[in-house]
């Protein structure tokens, strides 16, 4: 049980670390942890800990995911939560040796995004109708993703001071807490505006707040709670089911969308990353795929002689 306190001191140092030295954000912060915890247990198990582990530790780990059937990628994440603490502990002089660094990695085919069509999206925002205060807050962060394309995590966490309805403005806070301003049109505007109204978000005002933070949020849940990520993804979904659109939804569809369709109209992708709060270009260069895909679909479908 000592081994088990003294490696949950070790990981939660790291985790530390990565908040206040590497600017991580909470959301990924949690993720880590919870892989770790995952991690440790397997470690104990084996009758190891993080202070003994091996390199054949690691790979029986990575080996027992992927038998569980877990998806590539999370097992990829998995990985290298592991690598990173084993390197933090060396770099700490906490042991000598990292054993995930020799470990062969995990392959994750690359994903092209499949965003919505511009009908579908017509679809999906139009499906949401009614002056009720809970309608008129979906189709406010319907409208709001598709025309920001903020992370969902970025509009659960919005401040009402965040958004300028004026200058059609709104400053987000990204991953590791990096700030950046992104535009909006005029029709995120109305319906932003609706919901904003006495009849939209005050109507979701809770006599008494259940926790400060709520009271500056954007958008409530009908208990006035801030809302969080999966009441977000819920409202998306039953968007798509009542628009028609026969495949899973999540946000994210609507983040890969507001970035392809401007990429298809002729905005810079350099543009495009600063507004989508990408550290690298090569993530915003995945959309530029996408969008020569559907442009090669319209030119066999158009040109005469493309099938020649």
């Amino acid at each position: 049980m000592t081994a088990i306190k003294n490696c949950d001191t070790l990981v939660e140092d790291f985790l530390r670390w990565m908040t206040v030295e590497r600017g991580r954000a909470a959301n990924t912060v949690s993720s880590y942890r919870r892989d770790l915890r995952r991690y440790v247990d397997f470690l104990h198990a084996r009758s190891s800990d993080v202070m003994n582990a091996v390199d054949d530790d690691v790979e029986a780990f990575i080996r027992s995911l992927q038998s569980s059937g877990e998806a590539a990628a999370s097992t990829a994440r998995r990985l290298a939560a592991v690598r990173m603490l084993h390197g933090y502990l060396v770099a700490e002089d906490v042991r000598h040796t990292n054993p995930g660094a020799h470990v062969e990695g995990v392959k994750v085919s690359a994903g092209v995004p499949k965003p919505l069509s511009m009908d579908e999206v017509e679809s999906l925002l139009g499906s949401v109708t009614g002056e009720a205060s809970i309608n008129l807050r979906d189709r406010a962060l319907l409208e709001f993703l598709y025309a920001t394309g903020a992370r969902i995590s970025e509009a659960c966490d919005l401040n009402v001071e965040d958004v300028d309805l004026s200058a059609r403005v709104v400053r987000l806070f990204g991953k590791g807490s990096k700030e950046r301003v992104v535009p909006f049109g005029r029709m995120a505007e109305e319906h932003l505006r609706a919901y904003l109204s006495p009849g939209g978000r005050e109507a979701l005002v809770p006599e008494v707040w259940t926790r400060a933070a709520d009271k500056e949020a954007v958008f409530l849940t009908n208990r006035g709670r801030r809302m969080n990520r999966q009441k977000a993804w819920n409202i998306v979904r039953d968007a798509g089911l009542a628009a028609g659109i026969n495949r899973e939804l999540s946000p994210h569809v609507l983040r890969h969308s507001c970035a392809t369709h401007m990429l298809e109209h002729g905005a810079d992708l350099r543009i495009v990353q600063e507004m989508l709060g990408h550290a690298t270009i090569s993530t915003t260069q995945i959309y530029t795929k996408v969008s020569q895909e559907r442009l090669w679909n319209v030119y066999r479908d158009a040109h005469p002689r493309a099938r020649g």
